[in-house]
């Protein structure tokens, strides 16, 4: 019967070889929405599971090797023992939603006591690839950004529409000196009191992106 593989911290622990140096850690905060990593060897060796994900989490350059989650592997204890965690204070990562084998979100988060947490980050693993969430600011910064978009795109339109209302043919006007009945004769001064509180309204959005 062949046994099952070793989990990754428990075969660098087995072994008569020192454990391969951290990557670069990155600063705390650093926007990293833009990266993708996956290891496809340690995928196609180990299970993802609740129990194996945080060691595969760890491979990629999300991890702070500071954190709490760290002193405790180095003492053989599992990263996600929550009773340990509480029992610390600093940056810490936890394991908030597990859809095993499929996607996995865990959160980093600053524990300042055993009851108080300020989330930081949230990471998600889809099928075996890690992404970092975006945060929720950025997220209403992109929308508000596109909506001011459209605003001033609008703005621009129904300016540019009443400009060449004003522009009537000089000649038409004067082939038609009585109004006609049934339709409705175009103010100018109206026309031209919209037009320039649409442009005031379009620099004072133009200012505002």
């Amino acid at each position: 019967m062949a046994t099952p593989p070793l989990a990754p911290s428990q075969a660098a622990a087995g072994g008569n070889f020192e454990a391969p140096p951290p990557p670069a850690m990155q600063p705390p905060g650093t926007d990293m929405t833009g990266i993708c990593f996956r290891d496809q060897l340690w995928l196609n060796t180990y299970p993802l599971d609740r129990n194996l994900i945080f060691d595969y989490f760890a491979l990629s350059p999300f991890y702070d090797w500071t954190c709490n989650n760290e002193k405790l592997r180095m003492q053989s204890i599992h990263p996600l023992d929550i009773s340990q965690l509480s029992k610390m204070t600093g940056i810490e990562y936890m394991l908030s939603e597990v859809m095993e084998p499929h996607l996995f979100i865990i959160r980093k988060q600053k524990r300042d006591s055993a009851e108080k947490v300020t989330p930081m980050l949230a990471y998600y693993i889809l099928d075996g690839s890690i992404y970092q969430a975006p945060q929720l600011c950025n997220v209403f910064a992109a929308r508000v950004g596109r909506a001011l978009y459209y605003i001033s795109k609008a703005f621009t339109t129904a300016a540019s529409k009443l400009e060449k209302i004003g522009y009537v043919d000089t000649e038409n006007e004067s082939e038609t000196s009585e109004p006609k009945g049934g339709k409705e004769t175009i103010d100018f001064k109206e026309v031209k009191r919209v037009d320039h509180i649409l442009a005031s309204l379009q620099r004072k959005v133009t200012y505002v992106m």
